[in-house]
């Protein structure tokens, strides 16, 4: 038993050593982790109508905006490559890392104890288009999310970034699909008593199982916490990288709050439709994208570090190639394929077709986006590998507000629908994207250009001509072969299509020599290795 633990202990802590591994790590648990995400949004679907999840997403606006500058604008940009660099002085890491830590502490207790009072007043100005009862169901929520839920977020994701720092990703990765489950198991045992109550509640115990599963990583760091709060010098070398990366967040949190208040002018679920959209966007964002980004900051950091210029360039150049590869033909698929991917992700039984049809043409808008949205999360980091977050927010600051100017033109002045804010964003952040590669490209004396072009256009070809051969087919199987009245089929159809468009872009892809499609070799190898290992863990044969 005790060899059992020892290898099980092993194994969940296991530091990667490359950053093509991590990646593969982050991303085979981020899809089990958005699995079971869209199960919860399929299952809140089925319970609720549109006009009654606009009441349990919008809840989350407060809640959501300070943990994203506790935890987006502090972790990501500064904690990690600050942890690392740090990392040989034990005695003077934990110090200072405990006031880091600390400090947040103290920080979000203020937040939270000025939102909780102010809540009533603020939602009234948030949400222009909502009822009195509306908006008073909506601060009680939101008050339950800040008071019950933030704190174990926040804390779990200290955790999180310790043991990403130290390259071990298997224990955070698993903590999300705990915390979705949470809100599935809670759902269906107390809606039909509880009704919105229950998912609220789900959440909370979901975040606080999210925390105690991560625990076991501080024990098995050589960090050691201390209740301490130091002034020194490098305290103020942490907060100089991370305040830009704040005020980025705060104006990104800004805009989505304007999002909010302007579909709340759209009527009843035109939020809900947003959010749903947004978020399956989200999909292949975070599995590609933000596994890229998170694998590869430890990495981009200590390479910076060392000041290897010409392997810094190269990993961005090949890893940004990589990217799109990946993502090109899976933005291309949820654009002609929208329709049915929609119904089956959230095709509950209170998710009517009027609804089906505006999430999936906003899907589309957003779909437009989808390369420059996942290349963002990895390019960002690139900066915060060289302890610079000025750029990135200047960068934001001028996309947001041009996301935020047009999302203004297309509601109040042209009284378009819902999906004309998908529009703004995926402007905005394509904007966003280019400035900040434009940048790099100067500041690191020039990528190949050509190159990366070359490889661009090869993937665009490829991309083009599955997109026209699989929309023919998607057409015929829909209806004339297959009965998409159940879910069943509509399953069927997506598994058909999407193998179908992998194949053939594989195919054109391989006769065009597109140097990126080896990547899919490395994972499958990559894969294998993992296989290996661990059946020499827990065998301890070699």
């Amino acid at each position: 038993m005790q060899l059992l633990i020892n290898r099980t202990k092993q194994f969940i802590f296991a530091q990667q050593t490359s950053m093509f591994s991590s990646t593969i790590i982050i991303a085979s648990m981020l899809i089990v982790a958005r699995i079971f995400g869209f199960w919860r949004y399929r299952v809140l679907a089925g319970f609720f109508t549109t006009a009654e999840l606009d009441i349990f997403f919008a809840s989350f606006r407060w809640p959501d905006l300070i943990f994203e500058i506790l935890i987006t604008g502090a972790l990501t940009s500064s904690f990690i490559p600050y942890f690392i660099k740090y990392e040989k002085d034990k005695k003077n890491q934990s110090i200072n890392v405990s006031t880091i830590i600390n400090v947040v502490i103290l920080v979000l207790l203020a937040l939270i104890c000025m939102l909780v009072a102010i809540m009533p007043l603020i939602m009234n100005i948030i949400t222009p288009g909502y009822t009195e009862e509306k908006i008073r169901i909506i601060t009680f929520y939101s008050q339950v999310l800040l008071l019950g839920q933030l704190p174990y977020l926040v804390f779990g994701n200290f955790l999180t970034g310790i043991s990403q720092a130290r390259k071990s990703f298997l224990l955070p990765a698993i903590a999300p699909v705990i915390y979705n489950l949470g809100i599935i198991l809670m759902t269906y045992l107390g809606a039909g008593q509880l009704h919105m109550l229950a998912p609220i509640l789900g959440v909370v115990i979901g975040a606080f199982a999210f925390f105690l599963i991560q625990i076991p990583i501080l024990f098995n760091s050589d960090f050691l916490y201390i209740f301490t709060i130091r002034k020194s010098k490098e305290i103020w070398e942490f907060f100089k990288v991370a305040i830009p990366r704040i005020f980025t967040v705060v104006v990104a949190q800004i805009d989505a709050t304007i999002d909010l208040s302007l579909t709340t002018l759209l009527g009843g679920g035109s939020y809900t439709i947003f959010y749903l959209a947004q978020h399956l966007q989200l999909l292949p964002v975070s599995i590609l994208g933000m596994a890229f980004g998170q694998a590869s900051l430890p990495y981009l950091t200590e390479v910076y570090q060392h000041k290897h210029k010409d392997e810094f360039k190269k990993i961005i150049a090949d890893s940004l190639l990589n990217v799109m590869f990946l993502v090109l033909p899976i933005s291309a698929y949820l654009i002609f394929a929208r329709t049915p991917i929609v119904r089956f992700f959230y095709g509950g039984e209170k998710f009517d077709w009027e609804s089906t049809n505006l999430t999936a043409l906003t899907l589309s808008y957003f779909a437009l986006s989808l390369p420059f949205h996942s290349i963002y999360y990895f390019i960002t980091r690139c900066f915060y590998a060289m302890f610079d977050s000025r750029t990135p927010f200047f960068a934001s600051f001028i996309s947001i507000g041009i996301n935020g100017i047009l999302s203004l033109i297309f509601v109040l002045l042209l009284r378009l629908p819902v999906w004309s804010l998908a529009v703004a964003f995926s402007i905005s952040i394509t904007v966003n994207v280019i400035i900040l590669f434009i940048i790099l490209h100067f500041k690191l004396k020039f990528f190949d250009l050509r190159y990366m072009g070359e490889e661009l256009t090869k993937m665009l070809i490829a991309t083009g001509i599955s997109v026209l051969v699989n929309s023919a087919l998607l057409r015929l199987l829909d209806g004339l072969i297959l009965d998409t009245t159940r879910t069943i089929n509509v399953f069927f159809l997506l598994i058909i299509t999407s193998l179908s468009f992998l194949l053939l872009y594989l195919f054109i892809s391989w006769l065009l020599n597109v140097k990126e499609l080896y990547l899919i070799t490395k994972m499958t190898l990559k894969f294998k290795e993992y296989q290996r290992k661990i059946i020499e863990i827990y065998t301890g044969v070699q």
